[in-house]
């Protein structure tokens, strides 16, 4: 038995998040399926991913893992798969790893682009949030505050099986390139809806609706609840798992 570790592309529009669920077509549920043809097996192939992500949400390196008896070449067993994969989800590389690694608990960071987009065209409305021009600056202000380790139990949905909300942020800015303008963060970890949350209530401040304040103290006291804005799902790419070389 070898287990291989899988980066996946996928374009969330069309799926309902990545976990597998009955009657829903999730990325989970589709890479799963095809595992089954290839082997031409009833018996279901877990794939364990670095992590969920919700209906909509886009993947460029998403990592998952699972376990085969296969003769397949890593290449070939790519090919494959692909072959029996809808053109919205495509496995980008699969390598053998130790039967140790796990795609979830060995992750140490992940990064996560939220796209903005400030153009005219109507072709982007599935992959970005709309928005007029935002003030940049105002927004890599809000940003700054983010770095280190906090509770985000303000900025998440609540779980009942969630008892830990603390993450270290390592990196999160806004830029701007061309008709977009994007928000980057690196973490260790993240919540449930976190990006979108942080996303959304920056967004309001800019507007005016919040204070740089209010948004500290949301970040300095966290509560359950809270009145916070939640960005929509069609701009969030989580874009890179890092694992220790």
């Amino acid at each position: 038995m070898s287990r291989f570790k899988l980066t996946i592309q996928y374009d969330g529009t069309l799926f309902f998040g990545w976990q597998k669920q009955e009657n829903a077509r999730t990325v989970q549920g589709e890479v799963e399926r095809a595992l089954q043809n290839i082997i031409k097996s009833s018996q279901r192939i877990p794939v364990h991913g670095s992590g969920r992500t919700d209906t909509g949400v886009h993947s460029i390196g998403q990592v998952a893992h699972f376990d085969l008896v296969t003769r397949l070449r890593d290449e070939e067993l790519r090919d494959a798969l692909n072959a029996h994969l809808s053109q919205d989800c495509r496995i980008m590389s699969i390598v053998k790893v130790p039967n140790n690694f796990h795609a979830r608990f060995d992750a140490i960071k992940r990064c996560y682009r939220y796209q903005c987009y400030i153009g005219d065209s109507i072709f982007y409305r599935n992959q970005a949030w709309c928005l007029d021009v935002p003030d940049l600056r105002k927004l890599n202000r809000l940003a700054t505050l983010l770095i280190g380790e906090y509770d985000f139990t303000t900025f998440s949905k609540k779980r009942s099986d969630q008892q830990n909300n603390l993450c270290t942020i390592f990196q999160a800015e806004w830029k701007g390139q061309g008709d977009f303008v994007n928000f980057l963060i690196t973490g260790n970890r993240f919540l449930h809806h976190m990006v979108r949350y942080l996303v959304g209530t920056m967004v309001k401040i800019c507007k005016g609706n919040l204070s740089k304040d209010g948004f500290q103290s949301l970040l300095l006291r966290p509560k359950k609840n809270a009145q916070v804005q939640k960005a929509p799902p069609q701009g969030l790419f989580l874009e890179k798992v890092h694992y220790f070389d």
